[in-house]
């Protein structure tokens, strides 16, 4: 697991999001992902929230500096 520390708090639902924590991913999170359809950033985003475990909207509210982090995280993962 892997803790990511935002730069710019997220407020969703009534519930902020100071930080993410993302989990290892499996061979069925990006098989789930890719069952959700879209563009290839919809998937990513589907793939993201699950491995951390929140809404996709979460996601969707990041600065692009934060998601950014999230993403080198994930690129970590996968390496």
């Amino acid at each position: 697991m892997k803790k990511i520390v935002l730069d710019t708090p997220v407020t969703v639902s009534g519930h902020e999001y100071k930080e993410l924590t993302m989990r290892e991913p499996k061979v069925r999170d990006q098989l789930f992902a890719a069952k959700q359809g879209g563009t290839d950033a919809e998937k990513e985003v589907t793939f993201v929230s699950n491995l951390c475990e929140v809404a996709p909207e979460v996601i969707h509210e990041l600065t692009m500096r934060d998601y950014r982090q999230v993403q080198e995280e994930l690129h970590n993962f996968l390496s």
